[in-house]
Protein backbone atom coordinates (compact mmCIF):
# COMPACT_ATOMS: atom_id res chain seq x y z
CA UNK A 1 0.00 0.00 0.00
CA UNK A 2 2.80 2.42 0.88
CA UNK A 3 4.51 1.75 -2.45
CA UNK A 4 1.29 2.58 -4.30
CA UNK A 5 0.81 5.76 -2.25
CA UNK A 6 4.35 6.90 -3.02
CA UNK A 7 3.67 6.49 -6.74
CA UNK A 8 0.41 8.41 -6.44
CA UNK A 9 2.16 11.25 -4.60
CA UNK A 10 4.88 11.37 -7.26
CA UNK A 11 2.23 11.54 -9.98
CA UNK A 12 0.36 14.26 -8.05
CA UNK A 13 3.54 16.37 -7.93
CA UNK A 14 4.12 15.77 -11.66
CA UNK A 15 0.60 16.98 -12.41
CA UNK A 16 1.12 20.12 -10.32
CA UNK A 17 4.25 20.91 -12.35
CA UNK A 18 2.55 20.18 -15.67
CA UNK A 19 -0.36 22.49 -14.85
CA UNK A 20 2.04 25.36 -14.32
CA UNK A 21 3.38 24.93 -17.85
CA UNK A 22 2.27 27.70 -20.24
CA UNK A 23 1.78 25.20 -23.07
CA UNK A 24 -0.66 23.18 -20.97
CA UNK A 25 -2.48 26.30 -19.79
CA UNK A 26 -3.08 27.24 -23.42
CA UNK A 27 -4.62 23.83 -24.21
CA UNK A 28 -8.02 23.83 -22.48
CA UNK A 29 -8.77 20.16 -23.23
CA UNK A 30 -5.46 18.91 -21.89
CA UNK A 31 -5.62 21.24 -18.89
CA UNK A 32 -9.11 20.02 -17.92
CA UNK A 33 -7.96 16.42 -18.25
CA UNK A 34 -5.07 17.07 -15.85
CA UNK A 35 -7.35 18.92 -13.41
CA UNK A 36 -9.66 15.91 -13.36
CA UNK A 37 -6.78 13.50 -12.70
CA UNK A 38 -5.33 15.76 -10.00
CA UNK A 39 -8.71 15.96 -8.28
CA UNK A 40 -8.99 12.17 -8.31
CA UNK A 41 -5.63 11.79 -6.54
CA UNK A 42 -6.03 14.61 -4.03
CA UNK A 43 -7.77 12.75 -1.19
CA UNK A 44 -5.41 9.76 -1.15
CA UNK A 45 -2.29 11.96 -1.42
CA UNK A 46 -3.33 14.36 1.35
CA UNK A 47 -4.18 11.45 3.66
CA UNK A 48 -0.82 9.88 2.86
CA UNK A 49 1.01 13.09 3.74
CA UNK A 50 -0.85 13.29 7.03
CA UNK A 51 0.00 9.63 7.63
CA UNK A 52 3.73 10.25 7.02
CA UNK A 53 3.71 13.22 9.37
CA UNK A 54 1.99 11.19 12.10
CA UNK A 55 4.29 8.22 11.56
CA UNK A 56 7.38 10.43 11.98
CA UNK A 57 5.92 11.99 15.13
CA UNK A 58 5.33 8.52 16.56
CA UNK A 59 8.83 7.30 15.63
CA UNK A 60 10.44 10.37 17.19
CA UNK A 61 8.46 9.90 20.39
CA UNK A 62 9.36 6.22 20.64
CA UNK A 63 13.02 7.10 20.07
CA UNK A 64 12.85 9.68 22.92
CA UNK A 65 11.63 7.00 25.33
CA UNK A 66 14.93 5.22 24.87
CA UNK A 67 16.85 8.34 25.90
CA UNK A 68 17.26 9.78 29.37
CA UNK A 69 14.47 12.20 30.32
CA UNK A 70 12.76 13.24 33.51
CA UNK A 71 9.92 11.01 34.73
CA UNK A 72 7.20 13.60 34.01
CA UNK A 73 8.18 13.78 30.31
CA UNK A 74 8.37 10.00 29.99
CA UNK A 75 4.94 9.61 31.55
CA UNK A 76 3.48 12.15 29.14
CA UNK A 77 5.12 10.40 26.18
CA UNK A 78 3.76 7.00 27.23
CA UNK A 79 0.24 8.43 27.30
CA UNK A 80 0.61 10.11 23.92
CA UNK A 81 1.93 7.07 22.04
CA UNK A 82 -1.32 5.01 22.24
CA UNK A 83 -3.30 8.02 21.02
CA UNK A 84 -0.97 8.47 18.05
CA UNK A 85 -1.20 4.76 17.20
CA UNK A 86 -4.99 4.95 17.28
CA UNK A 87 -4.96 8.01 14.99
CA UNK A 88 -2.60 6.12 12.67
CA UNK A 89 -5.03 3.18 12.47
CA UNK A 90 -7.90 5.51 11.65
CA UNK A 91 -5.82 7.11 8.92
CA UNK A 92 -4.92 3.71 7.48
CA UNK A 93 -8.62 2.85 7.21
CA UNK A 94 -9.36 6.16 5.50
CA UNK A 95 -6.48 5.61 3.07
CA UNK A 96 -7.73 2.12 2.18
CA UNK A 97 -11.18 3.53 1.46
CA UNK A 98 -9.68 6.30 -0.65
CA UNK A 99 -7.59 3.79 -2.62
CA UNK A 100 -10.61 1.54 -3.12
CA UNK A 101 -12.39 4.39 -4.85
CA UNK A 102 -9.26 5.51 -6.70
CA UNK A 103 -9.66 4.23 -10.24
CA UNK A 104 -8.36 6.53 -12.95
CA UNK A 105 -10.54 4.73 -15.50
CA UNK A 106 -13.77 4.72 -13.46
CA UNK A 107 -15.38 7.65 -15.24
CA UNK A 108 -14.38 6.71 -18.76
CA UNK A 109 -16.66 5.56 -21.58
CA UNK A 110 -16.22 2.06 -22.96
CA UNK A 111 -16.46 0.25 -26.27
CA UNK A 112 -17.77 -3.32 -26.24
CA UNK A 113 -17.15 -5.83 -29.01
CA UNK A 114 -19.15 -9.07 -29.22
CA UNK A 115 -18.27 -11.73 -31.82
CA UNK A 116 -19.78 -15.10 -32.60
CA UNK A 117 -17.51 -18.00 -31.64
CA UNK A 118 -17.97 -21.70 -32.27
CA UNK A 119 -21.46 -22.88 -33.12
CA UNK A 120 -22.32 -21.28 -36.45
CA UNK A 121 -25.74 -19.60 -36.69
CA UNK A 122 -26.53 -20.40 -33.05
CA UNK A 123 -23.34 -18.63 -31.92
CA UNK A 124 -24.40 -15.54 -33.89
CA UNK A 125 -27.84 -15.63 -32.23
CA UNK A 126 -26.15 -15.90 -28.82
CA UNK A 127 -24.00 -12.86 -29.68
CA UNK A 128 -27.25 -10.97 -30.36
CA UNK A 129 -28.65 -12.17 -27.01
CA UNK A 130 -25.56 -10.86 -25.19
CA UNK A 131 -25.89 -7.51 -26.96
CA UNK A 132 -29.52 -7.28 -25.84
CA UNK A 133 -28.49 -8.26 -22.27
CA UNK A 134 -25.86 -5.50 -22.04
CA UNK A 135 -28.08 -2.83 -23.58
CA UNK A 136 -30.86 -3.67 -21.11
CA UNK A 137 -28.34 -3.50 -18.25
CA UNK A 138 -27.15 -0.12 -19.55
CA UNK A 139 -30.73 1.17 -19.79
CA UNK A 140 -31.36 0.15 -16.18
CA UNK A 141 -28.31 2.17 -15.10
CA UNK A 142 -29.32 5.21 -17.11
CA UNK A 143 -26.32 4.85 -19.45
CA UNK A 144 -26.46 5.73 -23.15
CA UNK A 145 -25.60 3.17 -25.83
CA UNK A 146 -24.38 4.00 -29.32
CA UNK A 147 -24.08 1.45 -32.11
CA UNK A 148 -20.64 1.62 -33.73
CA UNK A 149 -20.59 -1.23 -36.24
CA UNK A 150 -22.42 -4.48 -36.81
CA UNK A 151 -22.41 -7.47 -39.14
CA UNK A 152 -25.87 -9.06 -38.83
CA UNK A 153 -26.84 -12.50 -40.12
CA UNK A 154 -29.96 -13.49 -42.02
CA UNK A 155 -31.21 -15.40 -38.96
CA UNK A 156 -31.21 -12.29 -36.75
CA UNK A 157 -27.86 -12.84 -35.07
CA UNK A 158 -24.56 -11.00 -35.28
CA UNK A 159 -21.22 -12.18 -36.60
CA UNK A 160 -19.85 -9.10 -34.84
CA UNK A 161 -21.35 -6.10 -33.11
CA UNK A 162 -19.51 -3.12 -31.66
CA UNK A 163 -21.13 -0.46 -29.49
CA UNK A 164 -20.13 2.21 -27.00
CA UNK A 165 -21.54 2.82 -23.53
CA UNK A 166 -21.36 6.20 -21.82
CA UNK A 167 -22.30 6.53 -18.18
CA UNK A 168 -21.10 6.72 -14.59
CA UNK A 169 -19.20 3.60 -13.46
CA UNK A 170 -19.78 1.78 -16.76
CA UNK A 171 -16.18 0.54 -16.85
CA UNK A 172 -15.89 -0.67 -13.21
CA UNK A 173 -19.18 -2.56 -13.54
CA UNK A 174 -18.48 -4.15 -16.93
CA UNK A 175 -14.70 -4.55 -17.10
CA UNK A 176 -14.87 -8.20 -15.98
CA UNK A 177 -17.14 -9.18 -18.90
CA UNK A 178 -14.21 -9.69 -21.30
CA UNK A 179 -13.72 -13.32 -22.26
CA UNK A 180 -15.51 -16.29 -23.78
CA UNK A 181 -19.19 -16.69 -22.91
CA UNK A 182 -20.68 -20.14 -23.45
CA UNK A 183 -24.33 -21.06 -23.99
CA UNK A 184 -25.90 -24.51 -23.62
CA UNK A 185 -29.41 -24.76 -25.08
CA UNK A 186 -31.56 -26.30 -27.81
CA UNK A 187 -31.20 -24.14 -30.94
CA UNK A 188 -34.34 -23.01 -32.75
CA UNK A 189 -33.11 -24.89 -35.83
CA UNK A 190 -32.66 -28.19 -33.94
CA UNK A 191 -35.58 -30.45 -34.82
CA UNK A 192 -34.60 -33.31 -32.50
CA UNK A 193 -34.33 -31.17 -29.37
CA UNK A 194 -30.65 -31.83 -28.73
CA UNK A 195 -28.69 -29.42 -26.55
CA UNK A 196 -25.88 -27.62 -28.36
CA UNK A 197 -22.94 -25.69 -26.93
CA UNK A 198 -21.97 -22.43 -28.64
CA UNK A 199 -19.75 -19.51 -27.71
CA UNK A 200 -19.34 -15.79 -28.22
CA UNK A 201 -16.44 -13.59 -27.21
CA UNK A 202 -16.81 -10.26 -25.42
CA UNK A 203 -14.15 -7.56 -25.21
CA UNK A 204 -14.66 -4.48 -23.02
CA UNK A 205 -12.28 -1.63 -23.82
CA UNK A 206 -11.84 1.85 -22.42
CA UNK A 207 -12.45 4.48 -25.07
CA UNK A 208 -9.38 6.72 -24.89
CA UNK A 209 -9.51 10.40 -25.72
CA UNK A 210 -7.48 11.67 -28.65
CA UNK A 211 -4.99 13.37 -26.31
CA UNK A 212 -4.36 10.04 -24.56
CA UNK A 213 -3.48 8.06 -27.67
CA UNK A 214 -1.99 9.84 -30.65
CA UNK A 215 -2.21 8.03 -34.01
CA UNK A 216 0.09 9.12 -36.83
CA UNK A 217 -1.99 9.76 -39.98
CA UNK A 218 0.78 8.26 -42.11
CA UNK A 219 0.30 4.92 -40.35
CA UNK A 220 -3.27 4.63 -41.63
CA UNK A 221 -4.62 3.16 -44.84
CA UNK A 222 -8.18 4.42 -45.33
CA UNK A 223 -10.43 2.83 -47.96
CA UNK A 224 -14.04 3.46 -48.88
CA UNK A 225 -16.48 1.02 -50.44
CA UNK A 226 -20.18 0.51 -50.96
CA UNK A 227 -22.08 -0.59 -47.87
CA UNK A 228 -24.14 -3.76 -48.15
CA UNK A 229 -26.77 -5.53 -46.07
CA UNK A 230 -26.42 -8.90 -44.36
CA UNK A 231 -27.69 -10.64 -47.50
CA UNK A 232 -25.24 -8.84 -49.76
CA UNK A 233 -27.66 -6.39 -51.42
CA UNK A 234 -26.41 -2.84 -51.70
CA UNK A 235 -28.18 -0.52 -49.29
CA UNK A 236 -27.04 2.64 -51.06
CA UNK A 237 -25.23 3.75 -54.18
CA UNK A 238 -22.54 5.88 -52.52
CA UNK A 239 -19.25 4.55 -51.18
CA UNK A 240 -20.06 5.42 -47.56
CA UNK A 241 -18.52 2.37 -45.87
CA UNK A 242 -15.02 2.85 -44.47
CA UNK A 243 -12.17 0.43 -43.81
CA UNK A 244 -9.19 1.67 -41.81
CA UNK A 245 -5.98 -0.34 -41.49
CA UNK A 246 -3.35 0.59 -38.89
CA UNK A 247 -0.31 -0.59 -40.82
CA UNK A 248 2.21 -0.91 -37.94
CA UNK A 249 -0.05 -3.40 -36.11
CA UNK A 250 -2.20 -4.73 -38.94
CA UNK A 251 -5.36 -3.78 -37.01
CA UNK A 252 -8.35 -3.43 -39.34
CA UNK A 253 -11.64 -1.67 -38.50
CA UNK A 254 -14.65 -1.40 -40.80
CA UNK A 255 -17.78 0.69 -40.35
CA UNK A 256 -20.78 0.94 -42.68
CA UNK A 257 -23.78 1.55 -40.43
CA UNK A 258 -24.03 5.30 -41.08
CA UNK A 259 -25.13 6.84 -44.40
CA UNK A 260 -22.37 9.44 -44.04
CA UNK A 261 -18.83 8.45 -44.96
CA UNK A 262 -17.48 10.98 -42.43
CA UNK A 263 -19.57 9.52 -39.60
CA UNK A 264 -18.41 6.00 -40.48
CA UNK A 265 -14.79 7.19 -40.53
CA UNK A 266 -15.15 8.89 -37.13
CA UNK A 267 -16.69 5.78 -35.58
CA UNK A 268 -14.03 3.54 -37.11
CA UNK A 269 -11.31 5.80 -35.69
CA UNK A 270 -12.89 5.57 -32.21
CA UNK A 271 -12.91 1.77 -32.41
CA UNK A 272 -9.34 1.69 -33.76
CA UNK A 273 -8.11 3.94 -30.96
CA UNK A 274 -9.80 1.73 -28.35
CA UNK A 275 -8.32 -1.45 -29.85
CA UNK A 276 -4.79 -0.02 -29.94
CA UNK A 277 -5.07 1.21 -26.35
CA UNK A 278 -6.46 -2.15 -25.25
CA UNK A 279 -3.63 -4.03 -26.99
CA UNK A 280 -1.12 -1.81 -25.22
CA UNK A 281 -2.75 -2.50 -21.83
CA UNK A 282 -2.88 -6.25 -22.54
CA UNK A 283 0.83 -6.23 -23.34
CA UNK A 284 1.59 -4.37 -20.10
CA UNK A 285 -0.58 -6.81 -18.12
CA UNK A 286 1.49 -9.75 -19.40
CA UNK A 287 4.55 -8.23 -17.74
CA UNK A 288 2.92 -8.28 -14.32
CA UNK A 289 3.76 -11.37 -12.29
CA UNK A 290 1.01 -13.67 -11.01
CA UNK A 291 1.78 -12.63 -7.42
CA UNK A 292 1.12 -8.98 -8.15
CA UNK A 293 -1.85 -9.41 -10.49
CA UNK A 294 -5.10 -8.49 -8.75
CA UNK A 295 -7.31 -9.11 -11.78
CA UNK A 296 -10.00 -11.79 -11.52
CA UNK A 297 -9.01 -14.59 -13.88
CA UNK A 298 -6.04 -14.32 -16.19
CA UNK A 299 -7.43 -11.48 -18.25
CA UNK A 300 -6.85 -13.68 -21.31
CA UNK A 301 -9.41 -12.95 -24.02
CA UNK A 302 -9.58 -16.68 -24.82
CA UNK A 303 -10.49 -17.65 -21.27
CA UNK A 304 -13.94 -19.21 -20.80
CA UNK A 305 -15.48 -17.06 -18.11
CA UNK A 306 -19.20 -17.82 -17.96
CA UNK A 307 -21.74 -20.48 -18.95
CA UNK A 308 -25.43 -19.84 -19.60
CA UNK A 309 -27.23 -23.19 -19.22
CA UNK A 310 -30.83 -22.86 -20.42
CA UNK A 311 -32.15 -26.35 -19.47
CA UNK A 312 -31.11 -25.82 -15.81
CA UNK A 313 -31.86 -22.05 -15.89
CA UNK A 314 -28.34 -21.61 -14.53
CA UNK A 315 -25.60 -19.01 -15.08
CA UNK A 316 -22.12 -19.79 -13.71
CA UNK A 317 -19.08 -17.54 -13.59
CA UNK A 318 -16.13 -19.93 -13.59
CA UNK A 319 -13.55 -17.44 -12.31
CA UNK A 320 -15.18 -17.08 -8.89
CA UNK A 321 -17.36 -20.24 -8.86
CA UNK A 322 -20.47 -18.08 -8.59
CA UNK A 323 -23.80 -19.49 -9.80
CA UNK A 324 -27.22 -17.90 -10.21
CA UNK A 325 -30.40 -19.80 -11.06
CA UNK A 326 -32.10 -16.67 -12.37
CA UNK A 327 -31.07 -17.12 -16.00
CA UNK A 328 -34.13 -15.33 -17.43
CA UNK A 329 -33.47 -12.27 -15.26
CA UNK A 330 -29.77 -12.23 -16.22
CA UNK A 331 -30.61 -12.37 -19.93
CA UNK A 332 -32.96 -9.43 -19.33
CA UNK A 333 -30.01 -7.37 -18.13
CA UNK A 334 -30.08 -7.96 -14.37
CA UNK A 335 -26.31 -8.32 -14.00
CA UNK A 336 -25.73 -6.61 -10.65
CA UNK A 337 -25.46 -9.92 -8.81
CA UNK A 338 -22.51 -10.90 -10.99
CA UNK A 339 -20.81 -7.48 -11.17
CA UNK A 340 -21.04 -7.09 -7.36
CA UNK A 341 -19.58 -10.58 -6.77
CA UNK A 342 -16.74 -10.00 -9.26
CA UNK A 343 -15.85 -6.59 -7.81
CA UNK A 344 -15.83 -8.01 -4.28
CA UNK A 345 -13.62 -10.94 -5.33
CA UNK A 346 -11.21 -8.56 -7.10
CA UNK A 347 -10.94 -6.36 -4.00
CA UNK A 348 -10.26 -9.38 -1.78
CA UNK A 349 -7.58 -10.63 -4.18
CA UNK A 350 -5.97 -7.17 -4.28
CA UNK A 351 -5.88 -7.05 -0.47
CA UNK A 352 -4.25 -10.49 -0.34
CA UNK A 353 -1.61 -9.35 -2.82
CA UNK A 354 -0.76 -6.35 -0.60
CA UNK A 355 -0.18 -8.49 2.46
Amino acid sequence: MLNKLQKLEKRYEELESLMADHGILADAEQYNKLVKELSGLKQAVFLFREYKKLDKELSDLEAMLKEKHDSEFLEMAKKEIPELKMRKQVLESKIKEALKGEDKDAGKDIIVEIRQGTGGAEAALFAADLYRMYTKYAAGKGWSVEMMAGHPTDEGGFKEIIFSIQGKNAYPLLKFESGVHRVQRVPQTEAQGRIHTSTATVVVMIEPEEVELQITPGDLKIETYRASSAGGQHMQKTDSAVRITHMPTGTVVTCQDERSQLKNKNKAMRVLRARLQDAKQQEEAKKITEERRAQIGSGDRSEKIRTYNFPDRRVTDHRINFTSFALEAVMEGELDEFSDALIKAAEEKAQQAER
